[in-house]
């Protein structure tokens, strides 16, 4: 009893804040890493941890020594595994988006007439078995790829992107860069998926589309040129091939993401969503025509 009163009397209020601000950054740090590769690497790392604690303290001194050895290399070759992931937080943190709230409500894109010329656009270039590549930009820019394709901002129509990708059109072999209502850039070059598919065979449209998902937030469709088959590459992940057009634009519709016009600070901020619950009667009314229920589905990989 007296050792707890002293336990106590010892934590002080700093101790406390600590504490805090180490839960929620490792809080943050397992949801930028759910879902992907890096969990499965960080169960072998933490299983390599726990087996040379165990072997020291049996004593098991050779074991040790070379399980010693395995975690150090390990260690050194984090920063090189945890690549994506690590450039995928750091953009985050600059884009304000680390403290966000995971459902954003507020910001789901409302049904345009964009989303569903795309949807529109994968299912005619796939009976016709085109090779096509659309890239929906969301929160973080596309500057250094729109640069390396024709610049265009043209309006998004269907008969304008299915020209695009015809195989006589000299800007069919590359991405089409899509921001709201706007194709940028056409003839756009991107980088490579840097992980491994396993046995999954894909051509190198998909390793672009699954490249550049890796390293932006961006929303990539897929047409096949051998199979026709559509499909959406986001967040690293490729998704099943999606059978029908209503299908892929609801998919698109519960994916996508836009930052309001009016204001740079997001209302899924985890400030302002505390402020909000403190001040309820400051707290903004949502625009026109945006309603604050999510029916959106998940896209399923």
């Amino acid at each position: 009893m007296d050792a707890v009163r002293a336990f106590l009397f010892s934590v002080g209020p700093t101790d406390l804040l600590d504490v805090i601000a180490t839960s929620v950054l490792v809080y943050y740090v397992l949801l930028l890493i759910r879902g992907t590769r890096a969990v499965q690497i960080l169960i072998g790392v933490l299983v390599l941890i726990g087996l040379l604690g165990l072997a020291n303290l049996l004593r098991l001194y050779l074991l040790g020594s070379i399980l010693q050895i395995i975690v150090v290399g390990a260690a050194v070759t984090l920063p090189i595994v945890f690549q994506p992931e690590l450039r995928r937080a750091l953009e985050q943190i600059g884009r304000g988006g680390l403290f966000r709230i995971t459902q954003d409500d507020a910001e789901r894109r409302p049904e345009d007439r964009s989303i569903l010329a795309i949807a529109q656009v994968a299912f005619a270039l796939s009976r016709s078995r085109i090779g096509a590549l659309i890239v929906i930009e969301q929160q973080t820019g596309l500057k250094e790829y729109v640069e390396s394709g024709t610049l265009l901002n043209a309006l998004v129509s269907v008969e304008l992107l299915v020209s695009l990708f015809q195989p006589r059109s000299p800007l069919h072999d590359g991405a089409v860069i899509v921001q709201e209502d706007l194709i940028e850039a056409a003839g756009c070059f991107l980088p490579l998926a840097e992980q491994s598919l396993g046995e999954r065979r894909v051509g190198t449209r998909h390793r672009a589309a699954l490249g550049l998902s890796e390293q932006t937030d961006a929303v990539v469709v897929v047409v096949s040129e051998e199979s026709g088959s559509v499909t959406v590459a986001r967040e690293g992940k490729l998704s099943r091939p999606i059978e029908d057009e209503a299908r892929l634009n609801s998919i698109l519709l519960a994916v996508t993401r836009r930052r309001r016009r009016a204001t740079r600070v997001s209302g899924n901020d985890l400030v302002a969503h505390l402020r909000a619950r403190l001040l309820p009667h400051r707290t903004a009314p949502p625009p026109p025509g945006e309603t604050r229920g999510d029916n959106s589905q998940e896209l399923r990989t």
